[in-house]
């Protein structure tokens, strides 16, 4: 029997690495595309034929042809987002009924459920996670504490179940001291979307992805955001709420892990940020206004300006290790086109010592120690082969090579999908 593999595909830094074009890119090899965690609160953009389009719950295998999408039950749904996302879609010509099957397991994210990220967000003054405001904290906090409401729930008894969750969460905004708010006008949007969300295949996912697995179909796993940003592994508490690495995966999905094939691990030819936290090789100066202006680096979903830094080798060694990353996609390394001198963290300064190791606590404290390396000085953006890279950014992939121990086998030139150099 020829039973399929899962491959996955997910981000190694602080999210925003560039995951939408290269599942677009990946997507025509597989016969399935899921996504197995987080919301609305990232946002994929494609570009392609003139277009650009934000992917936030919809699986970025939604455009090409007759694959299967699949929403699995580690994601958290708002339908009234989804709805507005995918009747644009619908609009641009991309048929959604058929191809895009939804968990019954996955949560619901309510009206309710913003207002209280908002509260507890506000109450925690200067201790700010940096949240977008979309819900996802508070959903997975009533997942976690099963007080969840799924999308398995609006087929019976849906009415009673959301007033009783909605009353629920009232008393939680009383005791914050959050009480000056007018949802009626959300909720009926809500409600529609619920409407729309019965027009799609409801299915259990688990059974579904195995069968097809059986049948020796190739599936693509994506994820949301990054692996620093995972509830375990990242840079807790400034992290999302679910598990974005490889793991996340098999239990966002209900796959064994022997059925896990590659994992592509997704970095930039440099590090963005976005929201508090800590970020050891962040710039504020010049350099990194520059890489934010050459990268565009701004939210999909938020328009709120990225942090810009360095590439953070400490950090992708230790996502590259919890992930089991066999392969590196590095995006955006046109951005670097530009750069007289380009530097690369491969240590850290930690309490009077170096070492090469991720810490418990990154807070404060973390010096990065850099290697530098001459630029290329050249605009890669037309290059159609690895042959024509510059000396310079040949030995830059080397050394990163050498550094990560895992191969780089895709290199992202540009936004589109044509920039986009496969290696040996």
């Amino acid at each position: 029997m020829n039973h399929g593999k899962a491959d996955v595909l997910l981000g190694l830094q602080w999210g925003d690495e560039g995951k939408g074009k290269v599942v677009d890119v990946l997507t025509p090899h597989y016969d399935v595309i899921a996504r197995f965690q987080g919301g609305p609160n990232a946002g994929h953009t494609l570009e392609f034929e003139g277009q650009k389009y934000v992917l936030r719950s919809i699986p970025s295998g939604i455009f090409q042809g007759g694959k299967v999408n699949v929403i699995g039950n580690g994601v958290v749904l708002a339908p009234d987002l989804f709805m507005d996302e995918a009747i644009e879609l619908e609009k641009s010509g991309h048929e959604l009924r058929s191809r895009l099957h939804i968990s019954r397991k996955a949560h619901l994210i309510m009206p309710t459920h913003r207002l209280l990220d908002a509260a507890q967000e506000a109450a925690k003054g200067k201790s700010k996670v940096g949240t977008t405001g979309k819900g996802i904290g508070p959903t997975y906090t009533d997942k976690i504490s099963r007080n969840g409401l799924r999308v398995g729930d609006i087929f019976d008894g849906f009415e009673e179940k959301y007033a009783a969750h909605k009353a629920r969460h009232e008393q939680m905004l009383k005791s914050l001291n959050y009480t000056d708010y007018d949802i009626t006008e959300v909720e009926q949007k809500w409600m529609k979307g619920i409407e729309y969300l019965r027009q799609f295949p409801i299915v259990d996912s688990e059974h579904e992805i195995n069968g097809m697995l059986k049948a020796g179909k190739s599936i693509l796993c994506e994820g949301a955001q990054g692996t620093m940003l995972d509830v375990d592994f990242g840079s807790y508490p400034f992290v999302t709420s679910s598990n974005t690495i490889c793991a996340g995966a098999c239990t966002g999905l209900g796959i064994g892990p022997n059925k896990i094939g590659d994992v592509y691990g997704i970095m930039k030819a440099y590090c963005t940020r976005v929201g508090a936290g800590p970020f050891p090789t962040e710039l504020f100066d010049e350099t990194g206004a520059e890489i934010r202006r050459l990268g565009h680096e701004y939210g999909a979903v938020t328009g709120r300006e990225r942090r810009c830094g360095w590439i953070d080798l400490v950090a992708l060694r230790y996502s590259i290790m919890v992930n089991g990353v066999t392969k590196l996609i590095m995006m955006k390394s046109d951005v670097l086109d530009a750069f007289d001198t380009i530097k690369a963290c491969v240590a850290y300064r930690y309490k009077g010592e170096q070492i090469d190791y991720f810490p418990y606590d990154i807070e404060q404290d973390i010096e990065p120690v850099y290697v530098e390396m001459p630029g290329w000085k050249t605009d890669m953006t037309s290059f159609t082969s690895e042959s024509q890279f510059p000396k310079a950014f040949a030995d830059y992939i080397s050394f990163l090579e050498q550094q990560l121990e895992t191969p780089i086998c895709i290199i992202s030139i540009g936004p589109d999908r044509e920039q986009t150099i496969i290696r040996g």
